[in-house]
C-alpha cells in the first residue's frame, strides 16, 4: 500500500462527527436507564400512537424546546419527567424528576412484573380524554360546547392528570413521589376509576356529554 492510500483508510475508520447522538445506530439495542427495553412496546389506541414516541433517551438537553410541536418527538418518559417539573417546588429540577420517574418504574415492575414502560404507555392511553368542552359566546352569554380532543392534546392531558395526581398525593404527606407516581401509573393502566388520572378523564367526558 502506498503512502497516498493510508489517509483514506484512516478516514474510513473515523466516525462521522455530525452524526446525531440519537440516531438509529446509536440507540440500537439501547435500554431506558440501562434496564428497560423499549423496542417492543404495544399501542392499543391508533389515534395517539403517532404522538407517543418511546426511546431509550430520557434527557435530550432541550434541543427541541424552540420548535413548535416537536415535543411529540420526545420520548414519552422525558415528557413525563418534564411534566413533573411544572410545579413551584420542582421547577428546573430535572435530575430530581428523572430520579423519581426511574424509581417509580422500578416499583411498577416489582408490583406488576411487566415492562414499566409498557405500563406507562397503557396508562397514558387510558387517561387520555376523548371529549371536552369549550366556551362559546352568543350575544354576551357564555355557552359550553362539547368538542372532540385532538390526539396530541389527549396525550398532553393524560400526562397532566398523572402528574397532578402525584402532586395531590404527596402534598403535605409523607408519601414518596416515586411511590405516588407508581400508584398512578398502575391504577391508570388498570383503568381504576379511583385513580386521580382516570377520575379526571371521566369527569371531563361527563361534563362534555352534558354539553352536547
Amino acid at each position: 500500500m502506498s503512502d497516498s492510500e493510508e489517509p483514506d483508510a484512516e478516514e474510513a475508520q473515523t466516525p462521522e462527527p455530525d452524526a446525531p447522538a440519537d440516531s438509529e445506530t446509536a440507540t440500537e439495542n439501547a435500554q431506558l436507564f440501562g434496564v428497560w427495553d423499549v423496542s417492543e412496546i404495544a399501542y392499543e389506541d391508533p389515534s395517539t400512537k403517532r404522538y407517543m414516541n418511546v426511546t431509550p433517551i430520557a434527557h435530550t438537553m432541550g434541543r427541541h424546546a424552540s420548535k413548535q410541536f416537536k415535543k411529540s418527538e420526545l420520548s414519552l418518559v422525558e415528557r413525563l419527567i418534564n411534566r413533573l417539573m411544572q410545579t413551584e417546588e420542582n421547577t428546573g429540577k430535572k435530575q430530581q424528576a428523572t430520579r423519581i420517574v426511574r424509581d417509580a418504574l422500578d416499583i411498577v415492575h416489582d408490583r406488576t412484573e411487566e415492562n414499566p414502560v409498557q405500563v406507562l404507555v397503557t396508562a397514558v392511553e387510558n387517561a387520555a380524554p376523548r371529549e371536552e368542552t369549550v366556551r362559546l359566546k352568543y350575544g354576551g352569554i357564555s355557552v359550553p360546547k362539547a368538542v372532540d380532543v385532538a390526539p396530541q392534546r389527549r396525550v398532553d392531558q393524560a400526562l397532566k392528570f398523572i402528574s397532578d395526581g402525584v402532586q395531590s398525593a404527596t402534598y403535605k404527606s409523607t408519601t414518596p413521589a416515586a411511590e405516588a407516581l407508581a400508584h398512578q401509573l398502575i391504577g391508570a393502566a388498570d383503568y381504576d376509576v379511583e385513580t386521580y388520572a382516570i377520575s379526571q378523564k371521566k369527569e371531563r367526558e361527563r361534563v362534555a356529554a352534558a354539553a352536547r
